[in-house]
């Protein structure tokens, strides 16, 4: 997926905050099971901010957590690679 398209996914997606497109390319470039805090060291947000946010793209169903460590899922995957409509992609 293009940074372009993902850029676009955040503008067409009301709910996607700026940190959210930061989040989603750290996972296509690295698509490992990590805790918030290594995501937000890794894209230079406070690991607050990007908890919070972890925790509404788990709710939108994007990644999963066990145990304070995120990874992406099946439909996460799916979203990464073009094959989900907004329509598709529950507001949290």
């Amino acid at each position: 997926m293009s940074d372009d398209f993902l850029r676009e996914m955040v503008n067409r997606i009301s709910w996607f905050s700026p940190v959210d497109y930061e989040i989603m390319i750290f996972y296509e470039q690295h698509d490992i099971a990590v805790t918030a805090k290594s995501i937000a060291a890794n894209i230079d947000y406070h690991r607050q901010y990007v908890n919070k946010r972890m925790r509404v793209l788990e709710n939108a169903g994007l990644f999963s957590n066990t145990d304070g460590i995120y990874s992406l899922t099946d439909f996460g995957r799916e979203f990464l690679a073009g094959n989900v409509s907004e329509d598709e992609l529950p507001e949290p």
